[in-house]
């Protein structure tokens, strides 16, 4: 399968062109499978998804994504220092700063099947604000990290770390030009974002 129809929605997780066309803004939450439902959200959103069910996919579009933007010489801004350790091996290199940057590459929390969010905290961002990140972003998440809604994220963080709650909790949801404010309050003083999803299966 070439890179253009994995980037597209190819791989086992397809939803049909119908489905995701024929639908208006206001219609109905579709009854539907997270995976599904995440990925017609997050392609309305301005997303671009790729789909893995492998670390060797993952490696390939990742190269694939580099050669597109012509970040052969571009590091890759990155605050998780076992991300980095995990992707040494490809042909990019990392920065601590993010001014020595223009793409930003984050693990999240949960993907958001309900509005195709992007939930993200201050294990991700440190202290940073979204406005405060480089244009481009490279996310690596797993299909495990899927759920239905941000409540239902909120709830899992609260779980999972207790009396630990992260700080700096957000969302990425803007991935493409738009005149439409966002009633989102986790979305609140946002700006949009190039964003590359690169999806693993691990389900």
């Amino acid at each position: 399968m070439g890179f253009l129809d994995i980037l597209f929605g190819g791989g086992k997780k397809k939803v049909s062109k119908e489905t995701a066309e024929t639908r208006g803004d206001h219609m109905p939450d579709l009854n539907i499978p997270v995976d599904e439902k995440f990925t017609i959200h997050f392609k309305k959103n301005g997303g671009k998804f790729i789909y893995c069910d492998s670390d060797a996919e993952v490696s390939k579009a990742i190269r694939n994504i580099v050669t597109e933007n012509n970040w052969e010489s571009e590091p890759f801004f990155v605050l998780n220092e076992r991300l980095a350790q995990k992707f040494s091996k490809e042909s990019i290199t990392f920065t601590d700063n993010a001014r020595d940057s223009e793409v930003f590459f984050t693990t999240c929390e949960h993907l958001i099947a309900q509005n195709g969010s992007i939930l993200v905290c201050s294990n991700q961002l440190l202290e940073k604000k979204v406005n405060e990140l480089p244009s481009n972003l490279v996310v690596f998440a797993t299909t495990s990290q899927l759920i239905e809604s941000i409540g239902e994220g909120l709830k899992t963080i609260k779980k999972k770390y207790g009396q630990k709650i992260p700080a700096n909790i957000t969302t990425l949801k803007h991935f493409k030009a738009t005149a439409e404010n966002s009633d989102d309050f986790l979305t609140y003083g946002s700006s949009t974002k190039n964003l590359y999803l690169l999806l693993l299966e691990d389900l």
